[in-house]
């Protein structure tokens, strides 16, 4: 059974303190315009996601500042303490305008570069699994365990590990239900996976393209400006 509408969810009222500037790293300038403004843009251009939620911080004096390449406003909510609490608040917007077996996609508000062939692919592969999934990548170098002062204790075996990307795509209702029952015991789950894995659920990953990175760093502004020309001149 497919959902009957695909929905956007961004939440974006972190303050990005790894970044070590004022300005929260969506708000960064990225060509011209917020890291943001480049993410809602990629998530609006697909034609098949009905709207988009942006969770923002309750006192967040940045976004007046956010310009689309679209006439469309995303639905704007306030968020919480932790990316779980903007994540809870914006599906329980959603509640009132999406159907419970609705598909949400949410997706990192600082990963401008996702492919808009990359959220295809994840809503062709997921079209009619039970559960829902993500994208990621497969660990392709060796991992390290470290203890304090960064020394190693052990090496991992990559062996089925992957790294996690967004957009994470579950149902509306399953959804809300793990990340309600996440909260309630107390544990702040650092993405969608994870909640839907501790009811019992095994998401499915489906493989994106490297370049869908994660703003975390000031370098990876640079490496961002990179990939969004390549991306713009390879049409």
């Amino acid at each position: 059974m497919s959902g009957r509408h695909y929905w956007g969810l961004i939440p974006a009222a972190g303050a990005g303190l790894r970044m070590g500037t004022e300005t929260p790293k969506q708000y960064l300038p990225l060509r011209g315009r917020p890291v943001i403004g480049h993410t809602l843009d990629r998530m609006f251009s697909h034609p098949l996601i009905k709207d988009v939620v942006v969770v923002l911080a309750a006192d967040d004096p940045w976004w007046s500042q956010v310009k689309l390449h679209t006439q469309r406003e995303p639905i704007r909510v306030v968020g919480g303490a932790e990316r779980c609490h903007s994540v809870m608040n914006g599906l329980l917007a959603l509640e009132q305008r999406a159907e419970p077996d609705d598909w949400i996609l949410v997706h990192d508000a600082v990963r401008p570069c996702v492919r808009t062939s990359d959220i295809q692919r994840l809503m062709d592969r997921l079209a009619g699994h039970r559960t829902g999934g993500l994208l990621g990548l497969p660990v392709r170098d060796t991992m390290k365990r470290c203890g304090i002062n960064e020394e190693v204790m052990e090496t991992v075996s990559r062996e089925g590990l992957w790294h996690a990307l967004t957009p994470q795509m579950f149902r509306l209702e399953p959804l809300r239900r793990a990340m309600e029952h996440s909260l309630e015991n107390g544990v702040f789950v650092t993405d969608e996976a994870q909640a839907m894995e501790l009811t019992g659920c095994t998401p499915l990953i489906v493989e994106g393209h490297a370049d869908n990175i994660k703003i975390t760093r000031r370098v990876d502004m640079s490496l961002a400006d990179i990939i969004l020309a390549r991306q713009e001149s390879d049409g």
